[in-house]
């Protein structure tokens, strides 16, 4: 643990010999294509399939109808597939995988087409006629929110699905007494999640009435429930197995209608029915992030104490309710990590013709970040203080945790202020100031920018993760995990900390995931979760192998088990190094004859760890731009992050994470947008209209760490996987408005291309 060693799964990955879903083939596979709406809102008078069933190898066309009854409407009301034959009585803001009757966003899809290919069941799919009759789409919340406003779903007045307040202390006293109140409103755009692999499902029949099933999913076992209960089968019938799978970030959460059409197609025809989303679809139809408008309101001291905060999120979730608690999660983190103690937040969740809102890296807590990290720039040049200034005199103290947040989130450990000082320190801070100072007074063309951000995130979601850990006759161990990595390199970590405690040289700790019939129920892989929950499960599951190991060993040696020790990789005597087996010793004695007392044979423990708390990684960021004042294009020259993730088990691994995180916070900053045309229609609905960073769009990273402890799990480790996400937004933002600053510039929304900067240094 803490060795920078080489990933496990890199060999396999990087040869090209991974099994992806795309990669799976079973005989008589058939493919499915989907007919999909062109509108952002219309009812649908008919369908003909006439011309399609006529063509040569189709095997079916079907519609919502021929899913009534098979398939309970979606989105499936959270994990274990609530509903089923019943719920179609009352849909309400659900709909059939298959739309019967109306469709909310461009893509909706409302027939399915099944051939022998997928290029032949694609062109049978443009045969399908659909008499559709448009009507008036809304695409923006206020305007969804109007009086007059077409609405969506017939039980949701004004087109908001729900609204949750927070308020603590006095807010409204300490405003009406406040020196100064400073405004701002500010959006998140909406972005895509843009993994390197697409989604793509698999489904054979099994068995009388079950289904295996190969998905692209971040949570197998939760997909398993949800997939099991919309079909109205017993969860052990249904096997869903990801193999490889080329990136998540949150968008591979959930039963989408693509999968149950699927599930229920395999059914029907008794055969294997394949699907996989193109890049188009992907855009067009997969869950999108963020998506958010928000009025901020600080209360604000000549000192630069912010002494009391408001906030209103409006958050666009689309057409249909996937994951609306993430506005929620905004509101939760909307102090980070600052003391302010008086709070009037609220999310308004509201519908809108397009396709649905939910879990994207971060998923609600960027957006917090972002909101606070930018008010607190926008307060200090106001006051004419520096950035760094105004955050030191806010930040809540070390010695104030554990520390309680009038939101109510407990947060764990943290240390913000030393972070904030060694991330100014490696970017050398003053020199930087000097430096942009000298650009100014001699006109330079390129200006100089310098942003900070400081970030507390919360992460290690429970309800609990499993991990069992099996030591082989041989001494070797397989241990199996209900997290499912797609990318992060989970077997790597495991493997690390299996070695370290059971004595077992990490090249023969093998780790598996993914499989619903061979690892116990667990939940996935999101949230930064998987080394705080599911490496404590693996840990604590290893410990239990330990000790039995040691009382075999003990057994062996004939000596108690209390003088047995693990050192140097081997079970010796206390004092008698001499005196030792290993763990392959060990392993055979368990799974022979001669088991040792009352011991069971064999070598294994399953372990579900329950979280008690959750974590609260932090950090702090310091990026410095540089903008073209005859182009507005603005350049990231250099990146300073400073995270504190508690222990790291593989250093390696955790730059990666950050490495990443940084790359699509950055390019939330300058350049994504997911726009929608007034017709609500998707107008970057490709690559070459959604600009994603590449390599040479970002600078070389400098990551470093402070190490803060926390006591909520054994290991002493916090997430890592979206902080970076979530603080290099806002630093990258607040780096170009620094830039900007001396001309008058106060806000702009992102993405911060250069017509937009260009744009505003003109007006100045």
């Amino acid at each position: 643990m803490g060795a920078a060693v080489k990933r496990k799964e890199d060999p396999r990955l990087i040869t090209g010999t991974s099994t992806y879903v795309t990669d799976v083939a079973v005989p008589g596979m058939l493919h499915v294509a989907f007919v999909r709406s062109p509108h952002a809102h219309a009812r649908i008078r008919g369908i003909d399939a006439t011309a399609a069933l006529a063509r040569a190898g189709v095997r079916a066309v079907i519609t919502g109808r021929d899913l009534k009854g098979r398939c309970a409407p979606l989105p499936i009301a959270g994990a274990g597939g609530e509903g089923g034959a019943g719920a179609e009585a009352s849909i309400g803001r659900k709909h059939y995988a298959l739309s019967l009757d109306r469709v909310r966003h461009v893509g909706e899809p409302v027939a399915a087409v099944v051939d022998e290919t997928e290029a032949l069941a694609a062109d049978a799919a443009q045969d399908v006629v659909v008499d559709w009759e448009p009507l008036p789409s809304v695409n923006d919340v206020f305007a969804a929110m109007a009086d007059g406003a077409p609405q969506l779903h017939d039980d949701a007045p004004k087109n908001v699905e729900h609204e949750t307040p927070i308020k603590a202390g006095d807010p409204d006293a300490v405003f009406a007494g406040a020196r100064r109140v400073v405004k701002q409103r500010m959006s998140s755009q909406r972005l895509a999640g843009v993994p390197l692999e697409t989604r793509s499902i698999l489904v054979a029949p099994d068995g009388p009435g079950g289904l295996t099933v190969w998905a692209t999913t971040q949570a197998p076992h939760n997909f398993r429930n949800d997939l099991a209960g919309a079909l109205g089968l017993p969860q052990n019938a249904v096997r869903v197995i990801t193999p490889e799978m080329g990136g998540g970030f949150g968008v591979k959460f959930g039963v989408y209608p693509e999968d149950a059409t699927v599930a229920v197609l395999a059914r029907m025809l008794k055969a294997p029915v394949k699907w996989t989303e193109t890049r188009l679809e992907h855009m067009m139809v997969t869950t999108h992030g963020r998506a958010q408008v928000t009025d901020l309101e600080a209360a604000v001291e000549d000192d630069g104490r912010i002494a009391a905060l408001r906030m209103h999120v409006h958050a666009d979730i689309g057409a249909y309710p996937v994951f609306t608690f993430i506005p929620d999660l905004t509101l939760l983190m909307s102090v980070g990590v600052y003391g302010i103690t008086d709070i009037d937040v609220k999310s308004t969740c509201v519908f809108t013709n397009t396709t649905s809102v939910a879990a994207y890296r971060g998923a609600g807590r960027p957006e917090a970040a972002y909101y606070l990290e930018r008010m607190v720039d926008v307060i200090a040049a106001e006051l004419g203080k520096a950035p760094e200034e105004i955050r030191r005199r806010n930040f809540i103290p070390p010695a104030a945790f554990p520390y309680t947040t009038p939101t109510g989130q407990r947060y764990d450990s943290g240390e913000y202020d030393r972070a904030l000082t060694k991330a100014l320190e490696l970017a050398r801070y003053r020199e930087l100031r000097a430096e942009q100072k000298q650009r100014l007074e001699r006109n330079d063309r390129t200006l100089l920018g310098v942003g900070m951000a400081c970030y507390v995130e919360m992460c290690g979601f429970g309800p609990f993760e499993s991990a069992l850990v099996r030591v082989e006759p041989g001494g070797t161990v397989t241990a199996y995990t209900g997290t499912s990595a797609h990318g992060q390199g989970h077997e790597t970590t495991f493997a690390q900390i299996i070695a370290d405690h059971l004595g077992v040289a990490f090249d023969q700790v093998v780790v598996k995931h993914g499989d619903t019939a061979s690892v116990p129920q667990g939940h996935g892989t999101g949230g930064s979760r998987s080394l705080a929950v599911g490496g404590t499960a693996i840990l604590n599951a290893t410990l239990k192998v330990q000790d039995k190991a040691r009382r075999i060993a003990a057994a062996m040696l004939e000596a108690s088990a209390e003088d047995v020790v693990l050192a140097d990789g081997r079970y010796q005597v206390k004092g008698a190094p001499a005196s030792a087996v290993t763990l392959a010793d060990i392993a055979q004695r368990a799974h022979s004859e001669n088991v040792p007392g009352d011991l069971e044979p064999g070598l294994e423990a399953t372990d579900f760890f329950k979280p008690p708390h959750l974590l609260y990684p932090f950090g702090a960021h310091v990026a410095v731009v540089e903008i073209d004042r005859d182009t507005g294009a603005a350049r990231v020259r250099d990146y300073v992050s400073v995270d504190d993730c508690g222990v790291r088990i593989s250093p390696t691994l955790v730059e990666g994470q950050v490495h990443g995180g940084l790359a699509q916070g950055i390019a939330q900053a300058l350049m994504e947008d997911l726009v929608y045309g007034r017709d609500g229609q998707l107008v970057t609905g490709t690559l070459m209209d959604y600009a994603v960073p590449r390599a040479d769009d970002l600078p070389a990273f400098r990551a470093d760490m402070t190490v803060t402890h926390t006591p909520v799990n054994a290991l002493g480790a916090k997430g890592i996987g979206e902080a970076a996400t979530i603080g290099s937004t806002p630093a990258t933002v607040n780096a170009v408005m620094d830039a900007l600053r001396p001309f008058g510039v106060r806000h702009l929304d992102m993405p911060l291309r250069g017509e937009r900067l260009w744009r505003a240094l003109q007006t100045t």
